[in-house]
């Protein structure tokens, strides 16, 4: 099994929110590798990773970083493989990676999601995949009705709930 995912984190401190990716490759079956990697402290292997990432049957990149969160934005200057970054609440509430990845230069766009994200960057990725794969689009399209099934339900489990002056 050849991974098709790459999910990166700068820390093993971010396993946490960017596990959410993961469950949804496995949710999705798609095979995916995981690993910490750090534009500050292993810029070498961030290289060699993102340099090589195409070349080894990857599709699309998940990933997630806190604080100066640099690691999606060097990851896509290095790469032709869309990155799709993942701001980790570390400090300041995660805006200041959330900045640090949304706002990129002309010609290297990360694909950003919010503040601890990671699960609508799996379902991204998923979406990036299905482009070029009927039956991951047919999987997508059911995952989007079971979403609306869901709401449905919870829509119809409120009108159970009582109170004096609710009136449905």
């Amino acid at each position: 099994m050849e991974p098709k995912v790459s999910i990166i984190m700068g820390s093993t401190s971010d396993l946490g929110v960017m596990e959410a990716a993961a469950k949804i490759m496995d949710e999705f079956e798609i095979p995916f590798e995981i690993n910490a990697l750090s534009a500050h402290r292993t810029p070498e292997e961030v290289e060699k990773f993102a340099k090589g990432a195409k070349a080894r049957g990857i599709k699309v990149i998940i990933a997630g970083a806190g604080m100066a969160a640099h690691l999606p934005g060097v990851i896509a200057a290095m790469t032709p493989l869309p990155v799709i970054g993942v701001p980790i609440r570390a400090s300041l509430d995660g805006m200041d990676a959330l900045l640090a990845i949304a706002q990129m230069p002309p010609g290297i766009p990360v694909a950003t999601v919010a503040i601890n994200g990671a699960q609508n960057a799996g379902i991204l990725a998923v979406q990036m995949i299905s482009l070029g794969d009927a039956e991951m689009a047919e999987k997508m399209v059911k995952f989007k009705e079971n979403l609306k099934s869901k709401i449905v339900k919870a829509n119809q489990d409120l009108s159970e709930v009582k109170f004096k002056f609710k009136t449905n």
